[in-house]
Protein backbone atom coordinates (compact mmCIF):
# COMPACT_ATOMS: atom_id res chain seq x y z
CA UNK A 1 0.00 0.00 0.00
CA UNK A 2 1.34 3.45 -0.74
CA UNK A 3 2.25 6.25 1.49
CA UNK A 4 -1.26 8.18 0.31
CA UNK A 5 -3.24 5.36 0.82
CA UNK A 6 -2.09 4.67 4.33
CA UNK A 7 -3.04 8.23 5.16
CA UNK A 8 -6.36 7.79 3.61
CA UNK A 9 -6.89 4.25 5.44
CA UNK A 10 -5.51 6.25 8.75
CA UNK A 11 -7.67 9.27 8.39
CA UNK A 12 -11.18 6.71 8.08
CA UNK A 13 -9.96 4.81 10.78
CA UNK A 14 -9.41 8.10 12.81
CA UNK A 15 -12.84 9.56 11.67
CA UNK A 16 -14.61 5.92 12.26
CA UNK A 17 -12.92 6.50 16.32
CA UNK A 18 -14.32 10.56 16.49
CA UNK A 19 -10.87 11.63 16.17
CA UNK A 20 -12.03 14.19 13.55
CA UNK A 21 -8.74 16.91 14.16
CA UNK A 22 -6.63 14.56 13.48
CA UNK A 23 -8.87 12.82 10.91
CA UNK A 24 -8.36 16.19 9.07
CA UNK A 25 -4.50 16.16 9.19
CA UNK A 26 -4.63 12.78 7.75
CA UNK A 27 -6.74 13.12 4.79
CA UNK A 28 -5.79 16.58 4.29
CA UNK A 29 -2.29 14.81 3.61
CA UNK A 30 -3.90 12.51 0.94
CA UNK A 31 -5.79 15.33 -1.10
CA UNK A 32 -2.73 17.52 -1.12
CA UNK A 33 -0.33 14.45 -2.58
CA UNK A 34 -2.64 13.59 -5.16
CA UNK A 35 -5.85 16.80 -5.70
CA UNK A 36 -7.19 14.36 -7.72
CA UNK A 37 -7.83 12.19 -5.71
CA UNK A 38 -11.91 11.44 -5.39
CA UNK A 39 -12.07 9.51 -1.98
CA UNK A 40 -9.69 11.59 -0.08
CA UNK A 41 -11.86 14.56 -0.58
CA UNK A 42 -14.98 12.36 -0.09
CA UNK A 43 -13.57 11.42 3.55
CA UNK A 44 -12.37 14.80 4.20
CA UNK A 45 -15.78 16.57 3.34
CA UNK A 46 -17.34 13.82 5.50
CA UNK A 47 -15.29 14.45 8.42
CA UNK A 48 -15.73 18.21 7.67
CA UNK A 49 -19.37 17.59 8.17
CA UNK A 50 -19.18 15.99 11.77
CA UNK A 51 -16.85 18.58 12.85
CA UNK A 52 -19.25 21.29 12.00
CA UNK A 53 -17.52 22.62 8.93
CA UNK A 54 -20.13 22.55 6.94
CA UNK A 55 -18.96 25.38 3.96
CA UNK A 56 -15.97 22.90 3.91
CA UNK A 57 -17.94 19.71 3.79
CA UNK A 58 -19.68 20.97 0.92
CA UNK A 59 -16.66 21.77 -1.24
CA UNK A 60 -15.13 18.77 -0.63
CA UNK A 61 -17.63 16.82 -1.32
CA UNK A 62 -18.49 18.91 -4.88
CA UNK A 63 -14.79 18.31 -5.48
CA UNK A 64 -15.10 14.53 -5.45
CA UNK A 65 -18.64 14.47 -7.33
CA UNK A 66 -16.51 16.41 -10.16
CA UNK A 67 -13.47 13.82 -10.21
CA UNK A 68 -15.80 10.80 -9.96
CA UNK A 69 -18.68 11.55 -11.34
CA UNK A 70 -19.89 7.95 -11.46
CA UNK A 71 -19.27 7.58 -7.78
CA UNK A 72 -22.56 7.22 -6.02
CA UNK A 73 -21.44 7.56 -2.48
CA UNK A 74 -20.10 10.80 -3.18
CA UNK A 75 -23.21 11.93 -4.91
CA UNK A 76 -25.34 10.29 -1.96
CA UNK A 77 -22.74 12.49 0.68
CA UNK A 78 -23.40 15.36 -0.54
CA UNK A 79 -26.93 15.04 -1.16
CA UNK A 80 -27.52 13.93 2.49
CA UNK A 81 -25.24 16.81 3.18
CA UNK A 82 -27.46 19.97 1.61
CA UNK A 83 -30.35 17.89 3.09
CA UNK A 84 -29.28 18.08 6.79
CA UNK A 85 -27.88 21.86 6.01
CA UNK A 86 -31.82 22.68 4.69
CA UNK A 87 -30.98 22.88 1.32
CA UNK A 88 -33.67 21.07 0.13
CA UNK A 89 -33.33 22.15 -3.41
CA UNK A 90 -29.91 20.97 -3.99
CA UNK A 91 -30.44 18.17 -2.31
CA UNK A 92 -33.56 16.87 -4.38
CA UNK A 93 -31.30 17.76 -7.53
CA UNK A 94 -28.31 15.47 -6.14
CA UNK A 95 -30.53 12.54 -5.28
CA UNK A 96 -32.39 12.65 -8.78
CA UNK A 97 -28.68 12.36 -10.40
CA UNK A 98 -28.36 9.40 -8.41
CA UNK A 99 -31.20 7.89 -9.91
CA UNK A 100 -30.70 8.62 -13.69
CA UNK A 101 -27.20 6.85 -12.75
CA UNK A 102 -28.33 4.25 -10.78
CA UNK A 103 -33.07 3.88 -10.68
CA UNK A 104 -32.57 1.59 -8.19
CA UNK A 105 -30.34 3.70 -5.37
CA UNK A 106 -31.90 2.66 -2.27
CA UNK A 107 -30.12 5.84 -0.59
CA UNK A 108 -31.59 8.42 -3.10
CA UNK A 109 -34.43 6.32 -3.21
CA UNK A 110 -35.57 6.71 0.77
CA UNK A 111 -33.96 10.49 0.81
CA UNK A 112 -36.29 11.81 -2.08
CA UNK A 113 -39.70 10.84 0.18
CA UNK A 114 -38.30 13.81 2.32
CA UNK A 115 -38.80 16.53 -0.80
Amino acid sequence: MGEIEEHLQRGIALKTEGRYEEAIAELQSVVSADESHAEGHRQLGLVYGFAGLFDESIEELQKAVTLSSHSLDARNDLGMTYAMLGMFDEAKAVFMSVLELDPSNEVARKELVYF
